[in-house]
């Protein structure tokens, strides 16, 4: 049994790893401002082996209390998305830059024996390749991106012999969460396609990859198990289906019409976008090193979608701020 400390491990993506990391027997630590409420992880509050630490981790003193005694690290707070990075650019630098070289150095100090780092494939920003590699140059053209992309050589060059770090580059991640969001491609298509049986597509040529949230939590979980000569120091693509976001519509349309609506047919309007993020990414790197393959698709995330809605597990889908970083955040005045 190792200790894990899951920064932001409330969020949309924590929520799904944590009861997977108590599954396999780990004892979870999760270190978390808990901006968006506390109800991700409630279902397995009081669990013998999961301590969730409410804190700013901008507080040098306080993560350095947090990180005492702890194994490994999965880095996964940030101020999320561009937009949500916009409301406060000053903000976002101090949540998502500044205050990363202390953490990784702090956990180094402590004894950590592994650091998981959780960029962004959005750090390729607009590339002409077929497929960007890990080798190809980054061209992140917003302030999240450059500072995702920014923090990686800052863990790389921490690489030691008893302190193994690894740069993840995560495609677009969609599918059901206790923390859920809107705000992220598929899952928003799909929510206007089950909801206002109309899809609005912003621009539409861009190529986007994608991964499903069940596959990166389950490679997150994986990193802490692997030899560690396999992946100190390196960096890691991890994306599956690399579609255009006017294929998605497309994807959602069909999906939510037979999954939800009975062959109904749902509308799709397209509006120009000033969003010129473009790429496809190249997973072959992390099948050949590690031998990780996704197992779930778009259909996947569309079908868990339709039918955690079908249910009733999420509600007022437009005008719950929750489900949106921007929203919410203006709506709990955090910027």
């Amino acid at each position: 049994m190792s200790t894990v400390l899951v920064t932001g491990g409330a969020g949309y993506v924590g929520a799904v790893l944590v009861p997977k990391l108590l599954a396999r027997g780990h004892r979870v630590r999760v270190l978390d401002n808990y901006t968006y409420g506390r109800d991700a992880l409630a279902a397995f509050r009081g669990a013998e082996f999961l301590q969730e630490i409410a804190g700013d981790i901008r507080n040098r003193e306080f993560v350095r209390s947090s990180i005492t005694n702890v194994d490994a690290v999965i880095h996964l707070a940030c101020i999320s998305n561009d937009p949500s990075f916009e409301l406060d650019p000053e903000l976002g630098r101090s949540i998502n830059f500044d205050c990363f070289a202390p953490l990784v150095k702090d956990a180094k100090r402590a004894g950590v024996s592994r650091f998981v780092y959780v960029s962004s494939s959005s750090v390729y920003g607009l590339s002409k390749s077929a497929m960007v590699t890990e080798s190809d140059p980054l061209n992140p053209l917003t302030d999240y991106s450059r500072y995702k992309a920014l923090c990686e050589p800052v863990v790389i060059a921490e690489q030691a012999k008893d302190f193994t770090t690894v740069v993840v580059r995560p495609a677009t991640v969609c599918g059901c969460s206790p923390r859920m969001r809107f705000d992220l491609s598929v899952n928003i298509l799909t929510n206007y396609a089950v909801t206002r049986r109309k899809i609005l597509v912003f621009g539409g040529a861009q190529t986007r990859p994608n991964i499903h949230i069940e596959d990166i939590t389950e490679l997150y979980a994986d990193l802490l198990d692997v030899r560690a000569d396999r992946i100190a120091g390196e960096t890691f693509n991890v994306g599956f289906q690399n579609r255009s976001i006017a294929d998605l519509a497309e994807i959602v349309r069909a999906g939510v019409s037979a999954e939800f609506l009975q062959g109904a047919p749902i509308e799709i309007e397209s509006t120009p976008s000033d969003d010129q993020r473009s790429y496809r990414v190249d997973s072959g790197k992390i099948a050949r090193v590690l031998g990780f393959i996704p197992r779930h698709t778009i259909e996947d995330a569309v079908r868990d979608i339709c039918h955690a809605l079908r249910v009733g597990r999420y509600s007022n889908t437009f005008e719950e701020p929750r489900y949106y970083n921007v929203n919410f955040m203006k709506h709990v005045a955090v910027v």
